[in-house]
């Protein structure tokens, strides 16, 4: 693996933005970074998508054990959820995507840091933007990216049907990350329509959720987070299952850090694993402090010799914390990057690298493209 110094293009903002990639920079800098990129072996990319591919099916195994042994309290589930996640465990409801975030340094085996399950973004950078920036720059490499095509053919399923694809008002990310999707859902032939959370009414005669065409949702793709969604007025209502979301109830499971500690209990020493526990005491006096719940980094905490070192600000926290062992993060002069492995349905498809100056990865990291050879 290495880090290559570039020369951006010079017309790069124009380029991404018309792929739809908006949010290129913030009063900070630039978000997508291409004065950089990363080189990889095709055994280091193999690496990659081997561990992605093995851990997700894992995280499937400790997702099964929380509901045999009824750790609902302890990986922070509420009570009225139960019985919605059970009923979309049982159906085996679809999973369109998700993330991994790992430590690897090409040396030695991937590190899961945490899987992004339910609803993680840097989609448009990594399927799209990066794939560009490959053709104008590195026409004769190869890169880590099947996403655009995995997307369309998972959507095709669901030829015949109506597809509600929702997100918050005002929120650019989301906003162009949804647009991606519905574009790739429409690519493979599936009619789709528009909402956002707040729009979302419910129709006590139909006793169906309705878009304010007072048009049934029956199947709604939602950028927005089950633990959320639970805090809803309309949430009384989700229990009656009048909608098909996707990502479905039982990727709750999946996309929380309390599974961490579950995964290293049932896989203990997995090559691909760090070790994590419901408390710190395990681990020493070196070791990261995560909330149960939480994106983009947030109130998570590095700890050294017993002592907080870095720390990420927000509002997570309320519902406990899990302990992880800290990951050999590579440093390249002062840059640290976390590999990205997106999996679309159940089958790894890509890589998206951000990397920043601090070893805990936020909201304002960048965006680094990368090929291999």
């Amino acid at each position: 693996m290495k880090r290559h110094a570039c020369q951006p293009r010079p017309d790069w903002r124009e380029k991404v933005e018309r792929i739809g990639l908006t949010f290129h920079s913030h009063e900070s800098g630039p978000y997508w970074d291409e004065s950089a990129c990363y080189e990889f072996t095709a055994r280091e990319v193999s690496e990659l998508e081997a561990a992605a591919n093995e851990l997700h099916f894992r995280c499937i195994d400790a997702a099964e054990a929380v509901i045999k042994h009824n750790w609902w309290q302890r990986i922070g589930i509420p009570a009225s959820a139960i019985p919605v996640i059970l009923n979309s465990w049982e159906r085996d409801d679809f999973s369109l995507y998700g993330r991994f975030d790992f430590a690897f340094d090409g040396n030695t085996p991937p590190k899961l840091l945490e899987y992004n399950a339910d609803t993680p973004t840097a989609l448009v950078e990594a399927a799209v933007a990066q794939w560009f920036w490959l053709q104008d720059v590195q026409p004769h490499a190869d890169q880590f990216n099947s996403i655009h095509e995995r997307l369309i053919e998972a959507w095709k399923r669901w030829h015949g049907q109506t597809i509600h694809f929702s997100g918050v008002k005002e929120f650019v990310e989301d906003e162009m990350t949804i647009l991606y999707l519905r574009d790739t859902c429409e690519q493979a032939g599936v009619k789709t329509k528009s909402i956002h959370i707040e729009d979302i009414g419910w129709d006590a005669q139909k006793k169906n959720f309705v878009d304010l065409d007072h048009a049934d949702i029956a199947h709604c793709f939602k950028l927005y987070p089950w633990e959320w969604l639970w805090r809803e007025e309309f949430a009384m209502h989700l229990p009656q299952e009048r909608v098909q979301f996707i990502e479905p109830a039982w990727k709750i499971l999946l996309s929380n850090k309390a599974l961490l500690p579950v995964l290293w209990e049932l896989f203990p020493g997995h090559p691909n694993l760090l070790p994590a526990h419901d408390s710190a005491a395990p681990l020493g006096s070196r070791y990261v402090r995560k909330p149960k719940w939480s994106r983009e980094g947030s109130n998570i905490s590095l700890f050294e010799n017993g002592t907080l070192v870095e720390e990420n600000g927000g509002n997570y926290g309320d519902e406990g914390f899990i302990f992880q062992a800290t990951a050999e993060i590579p440093n390249f002069s002062g840059n640290h990057p976390v590999f990205g492995v997106w999996v679309i349905d159940h089958a790894a498809a890509g890589l998206g690298i951000r990397e920043d100056t601090r070893r805990i990865t936020g909201n304002l990291s960048r965006f680094v493209p990368h090929f291999f050879t």
